[in-house]
Parts: C-alpha cells; structure tokens; sequence
C-alpha cells in the first residue's frame, strides 16, 4: 500500500503484507523502516509550518500480538522510539479514527464507556464534552465542513434514532441541535441518517423526526437552532387546491442519498443552483412511502410544487439552469424530461429507440462541453449500452443581462430576509429564457449583515432552551465549572448561556447581551482537588515509573501549595499547579499496598485527596454496599460485591481513617465525627489480570433519624441511565425541592437515591449535630419537620424540573421508623425499611390470630380516623353502654388511658367481657 503527500510529491509511506511501514523523501530511491507493526489502512501524513518533508508527521495505528492498539504520531525522518509521542497512554478502539478536514477523532475506552477525544487544526487531543447523560451507544461524525462538527448519537435509551449535536468551533462542547432524528437501513446494512444539507446555502438543514410514533420532516435556516415544518403546495398537478393546514398536515420528504453515485437519490441540491432543492415525497400527518411524488421548491424550502406523480431521477444542467429527469432504474424507459424553468414546464425528449434500464448518467460540467452520457441495458441479460446527448444546441445564444433576475433568499417563518446574518441576493436566469450561462456566471450579488436577533444564537454548553424560549442551565450543570484552572490575577469568559450560531455574520443587536462576558479569575481556596495516575490504573510494576495528576476544580492554582505524599516515606512539594501539569513520576522500591495523599493549600484554606496503589492483578469492579446513615454505637454490616463473580482467590484490605481493621464499628469513632468512609482494596491470584478497584461509601453517624421513603412520577424513568453520577446529580436537585418546602438545614437532609428501574429513594432527616436541647425535644423537632415534608409530598407540592417540559412529581412512599437501619445503595428491595414492613405484616398477622382466638374474652375496640368534632362525640357517648363494641377516635385513643381503665374497672365489676382476675391487671391489658 502505497501513501503519497498532496503537496510533496517526492514523499511516499509504504506499508508491506508483514505490516512493515517505510518511508522515503526521494521518490522511493531510499526506504526508511518506520515501524514494523502497522495496522492496515490505519497510517496518515500531514504537513507542519510548511511543506519541507522533515515537517511532515505520521499518524499511525501500532497492532501488538494481543490484538491491542496504540495511537503513535512522529515525524517522517525521525521516528525511532525515543522520537515517538503516544498521545494516549492506555489502548484505543481500531475502528474509530476518523480524519476530516481540521478534525481528527478518537475512541478510547475507559471504565467500561466509549470516551470520544478530538484534535482541532492537529493540536492536542482533548476529550469531547456531550451533555452529561447522553451516554452514546454509538457515535458518527456526520460533516465537519462549516468550522464545526455535527455528530449523530445513539443515546443508551434510543433504538432506531440518533440525536444531532453540533459542537463550537474547536469540536469539544456539543449542544443537542435535534432529538430521535430517524435512521434507515442501506442495501449493505448500514444505518443512514435521514439528516441532508442543503447545497448552496450554508446553514440549512433537512431532517426526519420520530414524535410520538409519526415521522415528520422538518427544516432550519441556522444550523439546528430552529425547527419547523415543510408547508404543503396550494395545488396539484391539475390545478386543484389542496386542503394542507400546518401543523396537522404538512410536506414530508424522503432523504437517502442514492448508494449509486451515478443516481440523484431521493433528493438532490447543486451548489451551483442555490435554492432549488428538488425532491420525493408525499404529503399528509405523516412520511409515507406509498402514494409519493417529486415536489420542487425553487426559493430554498419556503414553498413547495409537485412536479411528477411517479419517482424521478433529477440531475442539474448548466449550473442549475435546467433540469434533466428520467423514470427510477426499476422502469425501463426511451423518454427524458427537460424543463427550462425550475419544474414549472416540462419538454419530452426521446433518447433512445428501445426502451432502456437507467443505471446511471454522467454529466460533464463545464460551459464549452454540454454532454450527458446515459449508461443501462435493455434487458437483465444484455450488455451495456452507452448513449451520449449533446444538449447544446438547445441553448440558441449565451446569457445577457436582462436574462438574469434577482432573488432573495429568506426565511418566511421569521418574516425577514436574513438567514445566518446576512442578507443574501442571488441572480438566477428568468425561467423560460433559451440561454446559456457564461463561465463568468457568479450567484451571488450581494450578502449585507443583519441585526443580531435571539435566534442567532443558540444554548450554550451545559444550558436547555425551555418552552419560553430562553436558556437556563440544565439541571446537571455546575456554572462554577467555567471557571476551572482560573488563577487570581487572570480572566475568563463566563457564559451567559448563549453563544453565537457557527458562521453567522450578524451584528450589532443582542450581540452584546448574549456574548460571553470578561470577568476576573475569583479569589478562591482550593476544592475539589483529583488525585489520580496517568493511565487511570491504580496498579504499579515494581520499579517502573508511575505518574500521578493533580487536579484542582477551584482556587487560585497559581498562588496554590502543592504537597504530594507517595506513601513509602518520600514526598515532593510545588509551589505553583502549572508545574505539575505534565504529571509526578515516582518509581516504588517495595511492593504492597500504598497511601498516596496531594494536599493542596493556600493562604484561604486546603483541600486533600487520596488514592491507593497496589502492585497486583485486579478484579473489574467492587463495590461496597453500606447504610446511608448509622446509629451510633452500633455495630454496622458493610457488604463487598465483587464482579465478576467468577470463584477466585480475593484478598480484602478495609481501611478505617489511616487504620487498618477487619471489622468496621462506628462506635470507635470520636464522638464529634459524623461521618466515616471505609475503602476496600482487591488483590488476586496471577491468573487473574485487570484493573485493581476502590470503593469509598460514606457513612453518616447519628444518635436518631427519621426516614421517608420516595417514589416519583413515572416520567422520570424515561431517563434514568441507571449510573451513579445520574443518581447523585438528580438526589441533589430532590434535596433543593425538599428544602424549599421546609425550614430544615441544608446539612440535615440526605436524599439516598436506588440503582434501578422504577426509580426509588429515601430521605434522611438528621438531628442537628450540635443538640442544644434534650434528645427528647429534638426528636420532637424531628417529627414536626417529617410532618411538615410528609404534608408537602401528599399535596404534590414537591417537585423538580428535569429538563424543559419534563417536570417530575415527588411522592411519599411509606414513612418508616426512627433508629431502624437504613436502606443500602446497592439493592433498593433489600432494605431495612423493606424489612420492617414486612415484620409489621407479620405482627399484624399474630396480633389478628390473638384477637380471633380471645375474641370472647377481650371486648373490642374499633378505632376510626375521623377526628371531626360531631362523629368525635357520638364515638366517645357510646363508651360504657353495656355492649360488646366500643368505639373512639384515633387523636382520642391514644389520649384516653384513664378513660379505658375506667370503662374496663367498671365492666369488671360487672362481670362483661372482662378477662382480668382483678383490677390489678387492668393496665397489662390496656397495654396488650
């Protein structure tokens, strides 16, 4: 295989049948070995500064005997080891380099999820950010050729649809553009996207959409940001009017591009004819693929005209200014149709004496050569036939001046001629003029800038448009974030939820107010500091060179202390972050296990992170399965699950703090600490290799707690991906509902959200942690709030916005008992909570055989919930009357001792329905 440099001519790659790659600067005279395991089809070339070939680098895939695959970049004359760059450490996927124009893509696995990273221009690689729950099943690169990237993604919740996200310039942050964008199936297998860029007018787009099980076509002017529907033509093809009314009828258009390159496909745009689109399809609620037409729009999709009953393949002549349509291959035919006039008028031509199977037809370009040539076969058993038309001589002279009108291109569901900031003015040939287009034909006559207006601008990263139009920022989104890596001293842009439609050329307006606004680095201490190693591995050989990254979300990291612990008795220390970017190697002597600590500290406070090291052959996943909240001075069960689950030697390594225990008891702890994280280490036997695993549960330490269990509106399962971070974003924006409907502090409420599907949580509500009062008042305090909450959730009054439209409701599942063990983040069905319903069932079980068995001895007592004043009284006058049934109120029962010890005394002496020997006994039964 042989690989030559545009622009370089004497510079060549080839690559050998034993995967050897070589190079050569001088036409192939001398060969330089470059690597001997390349993967086929997997090696490119690109020039650096300028075209001299020792600026040219190579991209290449390296294959080892284990069927992995390394990224390697170097340059052409110097790629020895030691000149080699592996800009990922770690393997990536073989199949997902994708290289187009300024981009370059890469998939790389990581924690069991597709990680997608882009190079813009062939700089750095840095990670694509999609919104935080897309989770893409799969991902395709659909076009890059508008300075931006729009990619198709199947999300984790989607089948036969892909979502449409368009990036900023650069490709890393992508917006969702349009949801469940139908997909169809080619002749090879392959899944197309029913998505189609109009030629000619940048920013256009057509695309299919599943809603509600109908597929509708829709049509955007700027880029995605929006939508609407195709408007249906006013009349047929006999001139008869056509009763269309959006929304509930419109123009659907199929949109497969022809797998044939000699074929126009179901619909078909020429640069070089700006506005005409041409088209097949139908018109109804829905597409359809039976009773479909072509339909022609000669003013870029703001109306319509049917111009065929049948399916057509349509090709442009003479840079648009003729259309030339032929009946589908599947129909042999000897007629073409010509109109002059943008589909309006229609002239048929015979081509051939026999009718003949179209399989295809070239058209040459160019105004000094007007030549069609049509290639078929008369029958499935003949040759080819080739039939060549020279269309020429139907043009009588070239094009003047007053053959040319103007047109304006617009958008008619905004009412103004800007479309992507611009007023555009284009000359096309009046219809029905017999000229042709000279060589010095321009279509375009003027292009002027508009006023900026709210549709110029789309949502930014991290923000959803909502039904008013506006842009707020979706509920995952930390707006601290745009400032990450910001020092004191320094700006940053910080957004205002907005940014500029790619390409638009509009001025002035809501420029200003949309635009991401200067603002200077904020004073902070150091959060959210990240330890972690290069490759994301946290096992080490003995002797070779681990590095770690520090990673710090906020503070000043150029005024920030950096102190890193390597946990066998050296450590380094930084005085700037910056310095640790490129990583801190650290070679270990001794094998076991390690306490790697970074501290970071400044003059406003510190931060600390830790990670564990260990020199082992690891398990793939662990996790620890612990209560959300703890009694104190209880013993506490944490379970380890480990996957897979496979019978195997494991070794368990529990910390508590910095001690090593083989029990964990929270009753050990120092009475100020309220919260204790335990981590769990894996060490396997040889024949088991793969990834060590950590696991770091917290565990909040209290005297009592009162719990709520929670359930949701169906609407939320729809989007639950099931992952922990979806669980703890969503458990944090419950907590702020919860928190507007009660005065309780922010720090005494924990929302525990379940793994799984219907989507389940429980609610914490703590004592405060410095009680001022007696536990006795501050239970009390406890049980006012969980009413309060309890009332909130019965009246529906707690709820969160999940995103735009979708609002989700809160409900009170069951309210369970206080000091009872919690529910585990692992498995919602085997709760404590779960447990004490059903020991409730089972006493109320034993309580009904007691009652049944006694009835004849124990009189009954009927309890109503009723409290209201008039039933209230009735119930308590008919106490004492002699018979076998008395009846009181809840609010009274539990109230009203000494009133049933008196009814019972009194019946005693009676000798009715008492079972007690004496009135001794009467508090024994009043208790039973």
């Amino acid at each position: 295989a042989l690989l030559f440099y545009p622009s370089y001519s004497s510079f060549i790659l080839k690559k050998s049948l034993s995967k050897k790659l070589y190079s050569s600067v001088d036409f192939g005279r001398k060969w330089q070995l470059i690597h001997e395991h390349v993967t086929p089809n997997r090696f490119y070339c690109w020039k650096q500064n300028n075209f001299e070939h020792r600026n040219i680098r190579i991209l290449l895939y390296i294959e080892y005997s284990d069927g992995n695959v390394q990224y390697v970049t170097c340059r052409a004359q110097m790629c020895t080891e030691a000149n080699r760059n592996y800009p990922f450490p770690g393997y990536i996927e073989i199949s997902s380099l994708v290289i187009q124009d300024d981009y370059i893509f890469i998939q790389v696995p990581m924690s069991g999820r597709a990680t997608y990273y882009v190079s813009y221009k062939r700089e750095t690689f840095t990670q694509t950010k999609l919104p935080k729950y897309s989770l893409p099943k799969d991902l395709h690169i659909v076009s890059t050729n508008e300075k931006q990237v729009f990619a198709a993604v199947q999300e984790w919740n989607q089948n036969d649809t892909y979502n449409l996200y368009l990036s900023d310039t650069r490709g890393i942050y992508f917006t969702l553009a349009m949801e469940n964008v139908k997909t169809t199936r080619g002749i090879g297998g392959n899944q197309m996207l029913d998505l189609y860029e109009v030629a000619g007018i940048k920013g256009m787009l057509i695309a299919n959409k599943r809603h509600d099980n109908q597929v509708k076509t829709y049509i955007t002017y700027n880029k995605g940001r929006d939508w609407r529907l195709l408007q249906a033509p006013e009349r047929d093809l006999d001139g008869n009017d056509i009763h269309c009314m959006l929304p509930f009828c419109s123009l659907h258009l199929q949109l497969q591009m022809s797998e044939n390159p000699y074929l126009s496909g179901s619909i078909s745009t020429k640069s070089s004819a700006p506005g005409i689109i041409v088209a097949t399809g139908n018109i109804g609620a829905e597409l359809s693929y039976n009773n479909v037409g072509m339909f022609i729009s000669s003013d870029a999709g703001n109306s319509w005209r049917k111009i065929f009953e049948e399916e057509h393949n349509v090709w442009f002549l003479d840079k648009g200014g003729a259309l030339v349509a032929v009946k589908q291959p599947s129909v042999p035919t000897r007629h073409l149709w010509i109109s002059f006039d943008e589909g309006r008028e229609w002239t048929q031509y015979s081509f051939s004496p026999v009718p003949l199977f179209v399989d295809g037809v070239l058209v040459e370009a160019g105004t000094e050569n007007q030549i069609m040539t049509f290639f078929g076969h008369f029958s499935h058993r003949s040759e080819w036939q080739l039939i060549k038309i020279d269309y020429k001589s139907i043009y009588s002279r070239k094009c003047a001046e007053e053959d040319y009108q103007t047109w304006h291109l617009h958008n008619q569901q905004q009412g103004e001629p800007c479309v992507m900031g611009q007023k555009q003015i284009f000359m096309k040939r009046r219809p029905g003029n017999y000229c042709m287009l000279g060589r010095d034909y321009s279509r375009i006559l003027s292009a002027e800038s508009c006023i900026c207006r709210a549709h110029d601008f789309e949502c930014d990263y991290g923000y959803e448009r909502t039904g008013d139009g506006t842009c707020r920022p979706a509920f995952w989104f930390n707006r601290s974030m745009i400032s990450r890596g910001c020092s004191q001293g320094q700006n940053y842009f910080n957004s205002t939820g907005y940014r500029k439609v790619v390409l638009n050329n509009c001025t002035k307006g809501v420029k200003e107010m949309f635009t991401a606004v200067k603002q200077q680095c904020p004073i902070r201490p150091p959060k959210g500091l990240l330890l972690s190693t290069k490759d994301g591995k946290l096992t080490a050989n003995l002797g070779s060179n681990v590095t770690f990254l520090v990673h710090l979300d906020e503070g000043d990291s150029m005024r920030t202390n950096i102190q890193l612990d390597f946990g066998d008795g050296t450590a380094v220390s930084y005085s700037n972050l910056s310095w640790t970017e490129e990583g801190i190697k650290h070679a270990y002597k001794a094998a076991g296990i390690v306490r790697v600590t970074a501290l970071a500290e400044n003059m406003l406070g510190h931060d600390a992170a830790t990670l564990y090291l260990h020199v082992t052959c690891p398990v793939e996943q662990v996790q620890l399965l612990a209560p959300f909240v703890v009694i104190r001075n209880k013993e506490v069960n944490v379970t380890a699950v480990v996957l897979p689950s496979h019978p195997r030697t494991v070794t368990y390594f529990w910390w508590l703090g910095n001690n090593t225990e083989v029990s964990l008891k929270c009753s050990d702890l120092l009475q100020q600490i309220s919260c204790c994280k335990a981590v769990t280490l894996f060490s396997l036997s040889k024949r088991a290799c793969g990834q060590i695993c950590q696991s770091f549960p917290s565990l909040s330490l209290t005297e009592f707690f009162k719990s709520l269990l929670l359930s949701f509106s169906p609407n939320l399962d729809e989007f639950n991906p099931d992952i922990p971070e979806w669980r703890q974003d969503v458990g944090r924006v419950i907590k702020k509902a919860l928190l507007q409907v009660s005065d309780f502090p922010d720090e005494q409420l924990l929302v525990a959200m379940f793994p799984g599907v219907p989507t389940a949580a429980e609610l914490f509500l703590l004592p405060h942690k410095n009680q001022s009062g007696s536990k006795k008042k501050s239970e009390a305090e406890l049980e006012q709030v969980t009413l309060t909450i309890l009332n909130a959730l019965n009246q529906n009054l707690v709820e969160f916005e999940l995103k735009p439209g979708v609002r989700v409701i809160v409900y009170n599942t069951q309210l369970t008992l206080d000091e009872t063990a919690p529910l585990v983040d692992s498995n919602p069905r085997h709760s404590s909570s779960a447990m004490l319903m059903l020991l409730s069932v089972v006493f109320l079980g034993l309580a009904v055989f007691l009652i049944y068995k006694f009835k004849r001895k124990i009189p009954w007592i009927n309890i109503y919930t009723d409290g209201s004043q008039e039933k209230e009284q009735e119930m308590i006058g008919s106490v004492g009357q002699g018979d076998r049934t008395s009846k009181i109120t809840l609010s009274e029962f539990s109230s009203s001792k000494e009133l049933m010890e008196k009814e019972l005394e009194s019946r005693a002496k009676r000798g009715v329905g008492n079972s007690c020997e004496s009135t001794r006994e009467i508090p024994n039964c009043t208790s039973v």
